[in-house]
């Protein structure tokens, strides 16, 4: 079948895009630049068209005869983006994704939200119906795109919306690199007790619930986290990723409070400059905000089963990101 898939050229994107055209699948990818993985995509016989979410036109030639869309494409943490901008591809974009796979006819359309819509969480472990509670914009953004995919839903259009946890694997360009280069270094500066929850997934299982998702019809209109089976303390997963690389990592516990007060200093020098803070408050408080949660509803309604563990994960993210002279 036809496929489209946005923001296909990055990291969870780009996963996608290959899963796809492993099964047979014709595969179309909107992008607003070329990403990390443009050449191999196209190589393998994707077709990628640059453009913007944002532009009706594009997206509606990029809809055009697809019967799946997955909805990967977001304006993602850049600490200097101004709110409109998130705004506008976030939630304006996914509107024209969303009118157009209506115009479409597109058969299933699956939208990657984000975990983050629920802030802290109070009460582990969190669920769907955990309380809405984003903290940033990035994260306001993306849970009000998902309130126009409920309207579209509304009009008629067959939606499932997922929101992951913490994505890693192979390519992974974010959190996960900056855990294994400090990991990798032997030593591992811990701005708190070490007892937070951080909840990962795997990126190939996360392209397993996508598809779930894709086919399966009690998906519609369903809200999914994406996760692993188990979230873990952040002080053993700094101690795991050590692991794969096969480095035993003295954790060093530090109090969090001058941490913050000097990502708050940043920011405050560095965002009027234009300057993206080399520390900001968003990234220090990984340190101290729980992020776990149940992924019943996934297992039980869609047959959800994480294939990959975290062991095994984090061992083929180090390999790779070694392979790749990340490391």
């Amino acid at each position: 079948m036809q496929v489209l898939v946005t923001g296909g050229t990055g990291f969870t994107g780009s996963h996608l895009v290959r899963r796809m055209i492993e099964r047979g699948h014709r595969v179309r990818v909107l992008d607003h630049a070329p990403g990390l993985f443009h050449d191999e995509l196209k190589e393998m016989g994707a077709e990628i068209r640059i453009g913007s979410v944002t532009d009706p036109e594009a997206v509606e030639r990029a809809v055009a005869g697809c019967e799946v869309v997955h909805h990967v494409a977001a304006a993602f943490r850049k600490i200097n983006l101004p709110k409109q901008a998130y705004w506008q591809v976030n939630v304006e974009g996914t509107r024209q994704i969303c009118a157009a796979s209506l115009a479409a006819g597109v058969r299933k359309l699956v939208y990657c939200s984000t975990q983050g819509v629920h802030g802290d969480v109070k009460h582990i472990p969190g669920n769907e119906d955990s309380p809405i509670a984003p903290e940033d914009y990035y994260q306001y953004t993306k849970y009000e795109g998902e309130q126009v995919v409920r309207q579209a839903i509304d009009r008629g259009l067959d939606a499932a919306i997922l929101r992951p946890t913490a994505i890693y694997g192979p390519g992974d360009p974010g959190r996960f690199l900056l855990i294994f280069r400090q990991a990798h270094k032997g030593r591992f500066y811990m701005f708190s007790n070490g007892q937070a929850y951080y909840h990962p997934v795997y990126v190939t299982n996360l392209v397993d619930l996508f598809e779930l998702a894709a086919e399966n019809p009690r998906s519609r209109g369903r809200v999914y986290i994406a996760a692993d089976e188990h979230y873990v303390h952040i002080e053993d997963l700094v101690r795991m990723a050590g692991e794969a690389m096969g480095i035993q990592v003295q954790v060093v516990k530090l109090p969090f409070r001058p941490l913050w007060l000097a990502a708050v200093a940043c920011e405050a020098v560095c965002t009027p400059l234009g300057i993206e803070p080399p520390l900001f408050r968003r990234r220090v408080d990984w340190f101290r905000q729980n992020r776990a949660f149940s992924i019943a509803r996934a297992q039980e309604e869609l047959g959800y089963a994480p294939r990959v563990d975290l062991k095994a994960g984090l061992a083929q993210t180090a390999r790779w990101y070694q392979d790749h002279k990340y490391l």
